[in-house]
């Protein structure tokens, strides 16, 4: 199983590239950083999972593409990603530029974990709308698509367009970065079946992940797509005893498993690190 964490890693923290190595070191295979570019002051949506309240980290983290370029220059085996990229929120032509650059510094290590977004008031003033948030998203990755792999793309959707234009570098990984989907419910299933190359839903129990593979496996058919190249992440796994928890994750159909919530604090971090890969890390 490879293992990954996710570091929220803000100005209080250690530094990123501090904690980058000290993961790379402790043997993880993967490194993700989040995004919420900002954080509106009045808040009416819940988060989606817990308790509904917003980690007060959440309007502290760093901007993921900056930082994951710092962490690919210090690191030399684990693989970087987004955990995940708000897509929507970002200029697709930019963002093209942007993951084409860092998997190019990685030497193609980056993984593109994707998302949409579900914090409504951040959306509204990221100038989305956020009732048509997916729609977008895909129309975004279909027009990267386009210029991760031609010389003169061009792209006439209903949200993104532009005429034929050069964007260079191309990624190290052909044709392009994985993409993963990182949300849950059936439109990420068929989202993933769409467009993606792994799935990466939060907080699902084995048993859960097993029966929503099995829907990603039917809309991969109809669509096309070969599910055996599907690669499947799971965030903050469940489960008490980890070596149990791997061994079930593994027989559901998870590839890797990404941990959360170390605060790497810099009286903390190397602890917190160390104690993930002793428990974890096989």
């Amino acid at each position: 199983m490879k293992i990954g964490i996710l570091a929220w890693t803000t100005a209080a923290t250690a530094d990123v590239v501090t904690v980058a190595r000290a993961c790379e070191a402790a043997g993880f295979e993967s490194f993700f950083m989040a995004e919420h570019p900002v954080m509106p002051v009045e808040i009416k949506t819940r988060l989606p999972r817990g308790d509904g309240k917003i980690p007060a980290v959440y309007a502290h983290i760093m901007d993921p593409f900056v930082s994951l370029g710092a962490v690919a220059a210090a690191t030399n085996r684990m693989r970087i990603g987004t955990g995940i990229c708000l897509v929507p929120e970002r200029d697709p032509k930019v963002l093209a530029k942007e993951v084409a650059t860092l998997d190019l510094i990685s030497r193609g290590r980056f993984i593109f974990g994707v998302g949409a977004g579900w914090l409504i008031e951040e959306s509204r003033v990221m100038g989305v709308k956020f009732r048509y948030r997916w729609e977008i998203t895909l129309e975004c990755l279909r027009a990267m698509k386009e210029l991760w792999t031609k010389e003169e793309a061009s792209f006439a959707g209903e949200f993104v367009r532009f005429p034929a234009i050069r964007s260079n570098p191309k990624p190290v990984q052909r044709p392009h970065p994985p993409i993963h989907i990182g949300a849950g419910g059936e439109r990420a299933l068929r989202n993933t079946a769409a467009v993606g190359d792994g799935w990466a839903p939060i907080a699902l129990t084995p048993d859960q992940l097993r029966g929503e593979l099995d829907k990603l496996r039917r809309m991969c058919d109809e669509a096309g797509r070969d599910f055996s190249r599907m690669e499947i992440t799971v965030y903050n796994p469940a489960g008490a005893e980890p070596r149990r928890a791997i061994e079930q994750y593994r027989a559901a159909g998870a590839h890797r498993l990404v941990l959360m919530n170390a605060t790497l604090a810099p009286d903390r971090y190397q602890r917190e690190i160390e104690d993930f890969a002793r428990d974890w890390i096989e």
